[in-house]
């Protein structure tokens, strides 16, 4: 029976090795954790993120009790 042609190419199906397929789910993986680990900030903003790194502001009173609102360290 002939395939009927799909429009809707954005699936595949593929019959490869178990050792492929996991190389494959952990590429994945990490491209997903470096997407999300990192921030890109844009060219108006890279200053700003660097003044605030080098010259933080006071913390404020909401900061303050949050951080005495954390458990003691052991």
């Amino acid at each position: 029976m002939p395939r009927v042609a799909v429009e809707d190419n954005s699936r595949m199906s593929l019959r490869i090795r178990a050792e492929e397929k996991a190389k494959l789910l952990l590429r994945t993986a990490k491209d997903v954790i470096e997407e999300a680990d990192r921030v890109q900030l844009t060219e108006r903003d890279s200053p700003r993120v660097l003044e605030l790194l080098e010259n933080p502001p006071e913390p404020n009173a909401r900061l303050l009790a949050a951080a005495q609102a954390l458990p003691e360290r052991s």
